[in-house]
């Protein structure tokens, strides 16, 4: 079905992000309960209940609009989860498919930070103030669970590293650390962009 407006294309999107979000709802448990790490996978159950808060912003927008929120597949998200599906189903060393996980909730939190963002500023074009209102919550708490998912990971990648290890002479263990800290700031301004 061709799609000739731009509030056309807000509605299909919105369902796409409908459709993600439901997803994500559903794996999100999954990933907590493999989660080695308290502090992380107390991320995910907290991410949870946000999720379910943004599906609820979204069928308010649905609502608003006329629309029934169905209707579409995200393929992207599905794609996504499935890439986590398979880390939670690893085995190995607890720290390291816990920096996995991470890796996939980052995938995941990125795809939606894209997608609010768009329809937050369609909303705007758009002149639908409320919507673009509630899609800018979201987005918040999205880049929030990222930065969240960042400082978790600092910790996390030194251990699976290696790098909380005594033995070898010191010069050796600090560079795992440098280099750890050096990544870290290479993402908190990337995702400040």
């Amino acid at each position: 079905m061709p799609i000739n407006d731009l509030q056309e294309l807000f509605v299909n999107e919105l369902k796409d992000l409908y459709d993600a979000e439901k997803r994500i709802s559903k794996a999100l448990p999954k990933m907590a309960k493999a989660a080695d790490s308290e502090e992380l996978s107390a991320a995910f159950e907290e991410h949870l209940g946000q999720t379910e808060q943004h599906i609820t912003r979204l069928e308010q927008i649905f609502d608003s609009l006329g629309e029934k929120p169905g209707g579409e597949k995200c393929e992207g998200m599905e794609g996504l989860l499935k890439e986590g599906k398979e880390m939670i189903e690893e085995k190995g060393e607890p720290a390291v498919k816990d920096a996995g996980l991470i890796a996939a909730a980052q995938k995941v939190e990125h795809y939606e930070m894209a997608g609010y963002g768009t329809v937050r500023t369609w909303a705007q074009v758009l002149g639908n103030e409320e919507a673009a209102d509630l899609l800018q919550q979201t987005l918040d708490e999205e880049e929030a669970a990222d930065k969240k998912l960042t400082e978790i990971a600092e910790s996390l990648n030194l251990e699976a590293g290696g790098a909380d290890s005594s033995e070898g002479d010191k010069e050796e263990s600090t560079k795992p650390r440098a280099h750890a800290r050096q990544a870290a700031s290479s993402r908190k301004t990337t995702s400040r962009r």
